[in-house]
């Protein structure tokens, strides 16, 4: 899964809600920009509703939600189901934040690829990213 036009990943990196801490997101953003992905950063105080517009808009593969609020249920639950609404399900969902641990299969169940917890390292979700969404013939020499 990759986009036509450059064979690059296309990842939007979406701040939901009413949390103003973007520090963790920036940095995940920059990280995996610096892996080679395409990156689009939405900015604080996101709905779903524009986290999925933007997502559309820029044909994007992946969205990653930073959620420090508390409100991860509903706002994954949301956009997860606002994609479904918009035939956008092709669109990997993931993310990160102050999730507890006994949430993060009830989100599984909901759609969302993978959950990072405080303290990942940057390099576990660009390593995730790459194993599962690159594709393979894009690193061969022809």
């Amino acid at each position: 899964m990759t986009s036509p036009s450059s064979g690059r990943i296309r990842i939007v990196v979406g701040k939901p809600g009413l949390d103003g801490h973007d520090r963790g997101a920036k940095i995940v953003a920059r990280a995996l920009r610096d892996a080679g992905h395409e990156v689009i950063y939405t900015g604080l105080h996101q709905t779903p509703e524009q986290i999925v517009e933007t997502a559309i808009q820029e044909d994007a593969d992946l969205i990653g939600l930073s959620v420090l609020s508390g409100a991860h249920m509903t706002l994954f639950r949301k956009l997860v189901e606002l994609l479904a609404e918009r035939d956008a399900s092709d669109i990997v969902v993931f993310g990160g934040g102050i999730i507890p641990e006994e949430d993060i299969p009830v989100l599984e169940e909901l759609g969302v690829a993978k959950v990072f917890t405080p303290g990942a390292p940057t390099y576990e979700i660009t390593d995730w990213v790459q194993a599962h969404f690159a594709d393979p013939d894009a690193a061969a020499v022809t």
